[in-house]
């Protein structure tokens, strides 16, 4: 066994989540091939005095009932997740690649409904439990992001082995520095967005939520937020590829929003409530240590140099309000072409932070 996998249990278990003696730890094993680290993250459990509790979970079950569900079994909202958020401490998500087009021939609007179903026992996550997200490499990751299974997942641990305490110190503070200003403005190729911070906080995220982690992130004051967005790079949900996504508002409401692939989805996700439509995220990538779009969000949001925003539900630690079931991250690479600025004055250009 690779002793990686088992330098980093002991991270997740240790730093990301804080286990202590007692603590009853979720370990959510998504793919059989997350079993190394399944493994890595229960033995650093039990040595920390934990009650560690293992769940199986997979794309390709998820696909039986979405073929084969009647609609109350396609909405249906698992008791035992619930029960499980309800139970746990500690939740660790190990998060196992899949065939990226697992779920391509199901109708847009029974996977909408599929998810905002998911996306309350998330929700229930975000409120009852510490957790973190591992996006798992294997080789199924290694084709989605067009390389060999060896470099992916060498660029993973060198991502997930970074001093966090020392870049959460220089990470929070570019944030007291953000939590200075008052507007953002995003501008790059066909994209002039601008919105209000002002009574928000930034926060960063090193390593305690995610891993690999990296970013910085706040809350829009949505009712602010006007102009345009487009996204260079698909928009992934639900094993879809949305691409060439293109995202107006007005004084805070969407007056456009367009996709080139899978619009009945796009447009079921974003009219799922009316939270769905407003921007509830937006963040920078911080990890310097990935560099190349693996088309997987928890990978593609940390990139250094890059910005996102998340549709849908806003982290209440930042003061946002939005509520809706779906968070849904979408990256912009602005390390070419692109600028944000803070009240007028550049913070990241051509792939650099300047705070």
């Amino acid at each position: 066994m690779d002793k990686r996998w088992e330098k980093l249990g002991e991270i997740l278990v240790n730093y990301s989540t804080r286990v202590v003696p007692g603590d009853r730890v979720m370990i959510a094993m998504i793919e059989p091939e997350t079993y190394l680290l399944a493994k890595g993250v229960y033995l650093a459990a039990i040595k920390a005095g934990a009650f560690p509790q293992v769940q199986f979970l997979s794309e390709t079950l998820r696909r039986s009932v979405l073929k084969y569900g009647n609609r109350e079994q396609i909405e249906w909202i698992p008791e035992m997740e619930i029960w499980g958020m309800e139970w746990a401490d500690v939740y660790i998500g190990l998060r196992g690649a899949h065939n990226l087009f697992e779920l391509q021939d199901i109708p847009g609007e029974k996977l909408a409904a599929n998810q905002a179903a998911m996306g309350v026992v998330s929700k229930k996550r975000w409120a009852k439990t510490r957790w973190c997200l591992v996006r798992v490499p294997n080789s199924a990751f290694a084709q989605q992001a067009e390389t060999d299974e060896e470099t992916i997942t060498d660029m993973f641990f060198n991502s997930c082995f970074l001093n966090w305490e020392k870049e959460a110190e220089q990470w929070n503070a570019w944030c007291d520095r953000l939590n200075k200003g008052q507007e953002i403005r995003i501008t790059g190729e066909n994209t002039d967005l601008s919105f209000s911070v002002k009574g928000r906080k930034w926060i960063s995220f090193a390593g305690k939520i995610n891993m690999p982690d990296g970013e910085i992130a706040t809350a829009p004051v949505t009712d602010t937020v006007n102009g345009t967005i487009t996204f260079e790079r698909p928009g992934v949900l639900g094993g879809r590829l949305i691409r060439d996504i293109r995202l107006t508002w007005k004084n805070g409401e969407l007056t456009e929003a367009s996709s080139s692939t899978e619009k009945e989805f796009f447009q079921s996700i974003i009219g799922r409530d009316k939270e769905a439509s407003l921007p509830g995220e937006f963040a920078f990538g911080t990890n310097f240590m990935l560099d190349r779009f693996c088309n997987d969000i928890l990978i593609d949001e940390k990139i250094g140099g890059t910005i996102h925003i998340a549709l849908g539900r806003a982290y209440p630690e930042c003061g946002g309000t939005n509520q809706s079931p779906i968070h849904w991250d979408i990256v912009k690479d602005i390390r070419i072409k692109g600028c944000v600025l803070l009240d007028g004055d550049p913070i990241l250009q051509s792939g650099k932070i300047l705070l």
